[in-house]
């Protein structure tokens, strides 16, 4: 099982960054939106593996692989926190906090639809 979880983490390493890379392209460095959606995104994957496996959808190796492996490296909790200091750093504290409270209030609605969607 470790192999598998360390196989989805990979994957969710490379698209982590390979649409970080993407958004902030589209969007600017202005305001973090690409680990907001990153995060956002992978709270409703996480939601909905959660509900699907909450439903005997999903085995309990499907469920640790990749709620485990893939949106444990797919998310990134360290980044948000880097990305919070740095905005705060340079003195944008509305966008600091618009940050943290939208990350965080999005985020766990986005779980919540992902279990609702599943259920």
């Amino acid at each position: 099982m470790i192999v598998w979880i360390g196989a989805a983490g990979v994957l969710g390493a490379l698209v982590r960054y390979s649409l970080g890379k993407a958004v902030s392209g589209k969007l600017g460095t202005s305001f973090p939106w690409g680990t907001w959606i990153i995060n956002v995104s992978g709270s409703l994957l996480l939601g909905m593996l959660y509900g699907a496996h909450q439903a005997a959808m999903l085995s309990d190796f499907t469920w640790i692989v990749w709620g485990t492996g893939f949106c444990g490296a797919y998310t990134t909790f360290s980044t948000f926190g880097y990305e919070t200091l740095t905005l705060m750093g340079q003195r944008r504290y509305g966008r600091a906090i618009l940050y943290v409270v939208s990350s965080v209030v999005v985020g766990v609605l986005g779980c919540m639809t992902g279990v609702w969607l599943t259920a």
